[in-house]
């Protein structure tokens, strides 16, 4: 009989320690959660990022190597083309998340064109048959090193996730090539009598400062694809100083040649790109890198 008490009693430890032993499963496993949210919180990404980019200049002040003597100067100033042209561009992004919120610095090679024309016209005060119009195109195309820093912050926690970004930028010259089409009509040799003369092609590296500066607004999407975030972005760079050389504006003899100055220029540029980051954190144990 002692020995049936003590078979029962046996049991009733056992089934006691097995019962304790599932209420401490979950406190354990909250606990390795919680470790991998905080874990999860903070995360370095690495990617690349390229795309495409349109320009709009926007004039400080005027330049003209034809000077007016009888009409307003108004009536030469250039016309420029505002977002025509496509440039591109191509980023090294290194990015820190915390908690949705992130820091971004991305080198980027950034080029853009844009283009303005001048349009002339001249004529014998005295025989008005007697005139010339000459129309001039001149097409810019300029390299840029630009260093944006940015601040981000997610919208959302999802794996579909759109966020704001705003920061600034510095930029560093590096190529420019500066394009000059010449064609008009000819009245004063007593025909009509048009022309078109072959494009003028010239580096133009001195024409533009070396420097420049300004800040961006932004917004985009982030995809998270396994471990990798697809990411469409877009960005305004809002140019805040002139990115002409004021001391090299007439260097070039050919331009000036042909009747072209650089005005004064503050650069805006409208920037799409598509891209991929990869995270630098990664959980072991079969955790991913991105939030579960």
């Amino acid at each position: 009989m002692k020995r049936f008490y003590l078979l029962i009693l046996c049991t009733l430890l056992a089934l006691g320690s097995q019962a304790q032993a599932k209420k401490k499963r979950p406190s354990s496993y909250n606990k390795q959660n919680n470790e991998n949210d905080r874990f999860l919180e903070k995360q370095w990404w690495l990617g690349f990022k390229a795309g495409v980019n349109l320009s709009d200049p926007v004039v400080v002040k005027t330049y003209s190597i034809i000077k007016p003597t009888n009409y307003e100067r108004s009536m030469v100033n250039k016309d420029y083309e505002h977002y025509k042209k496509i440039g591109s561009q191509a980023t090294v992004e290194v990015t820190f998340t915390y908690k949705g919120a992130s820091f971004s610095f991305q080198p980027t090679y950034r080029h853009v064109r844009f283009q303005y024309s001048n349009h002339y016209e001249w004529s014998d005060v005295d025989n008005a048959t007697n005139r010339l119009i000459l129309d001039l195109y001149q097409e810019q195309q300029v390299d840029y090193l630009d260093f944006p820093i940015l601040i981000k912050y997610d919208l959302t926690k999802t794996k579909l996730r759109p966020y704001l970004q705003v920061g600034g930028y510095s930029s560093i010259l590096l190529n420019a090539v500066k394009s000059v089409e010449r064609s008009g009509t000819d009245y004063a040799s007593g025909g009509e009598n048009e022309f078109k003369d072959e494009p003028i092609t010239v580096g133009a590296t001195d024409l533009f400062a070396k420097n420049h500066w300004g800040l961006i607004g932004g917004a985009g999407v982030n995809y998270n694809l396994g471990n990798v975030r697809v990411n469409l972005d877009i960005m305004y760079r809002l140019g805040m100083s002139n990115v002409t050389s004021t001391e090299n504006r007439y260097g070039s003899d050919r331009l000036s040649g042909v009747g072209d100055s650089m005005d004064d220029l503050k650069l805006n540029t409208l920037t799409i790109s598509l891209g991929c980051l990869f995270p630098m954190r990664f959980l072991s144990s079969g955790f991913k890198s991105l939030d579960k």
